[in-house]
């Protein structure tokens, strides 16, 4: 078939490589030998992903998983900023259910877990908390959002492959 650029087979397929649109590099690019089990976090790397077993399977590989990887280079690729008058008076109930979100997640998905959480040192003293996965900030900013209402703002930077989550109330 002819077009405006012409016959396929005269002209070749335009489409052959392809270009990848983000660049992780704590996900590899092949898996790990399984087992593997992650020194630091006891997650073991089975049936083509990462979980948490019971038991350790014997004879398994040792290797650091990518999320203690990101823990130990402190490279997050979430951040949640909390901020306001209305943090100050409810950071206990506030923290619990960031806490519960992030067990709720990590307990299904090894990767998802929290790295920091560091108190601001300015005058408004809000709290930045820090996470090994991208979607995960936002499903906590999400729920807290929810909960509390506020102003809701996230910045994912394509490039950097990090997410930014703002919440303010």
């Amino acid at each position: 078939m002819s077009g405006k650029d012409g016959n396929v087979a005269e002209r070749g397929r335009q489409d052959r490589l392809i270009k990848e649109n983000v660049h992780d590099p704590y996900m590899t690019r092949s898996k790990p030998v399984e087992p593997t089990v992650c020194p630091e976090c006891r997650v073991v790397f089975t049936s083509g992903r990462w979980q948490w077993l019971a038991e350790i399977p014997e004879g398994a590989n040792s290797e650091l998983c990518p999320a203690c990887q990101r823990i130990h280079d402190r490279v997050p690729a979430g951040i949640l900023t909390l901020r306001g008058e209305f943090l100050a008076q409810h950071r206990d109930e506030i923290m619990s259910l960031v806490h519960n979100k992030v067990d709720a997640e990590k307990a299904q998905h090894p990767m998802k877990r929290l790295m920091n959480i560091e108190d601001e040192e300015d005058e408004e003293g809000g709290v930045v908390i820090t996470f090994t996965d991208v979607h995960l900030p936002r499903g906590v900013g999400e729920a807290i959002a929810r909960a509390y209402e506020g102003d809701l703002d996230i910045h994912y930077t394509e490039e950097a492959g990090i997410v930014r989550v703002y919440w303010t109330r």
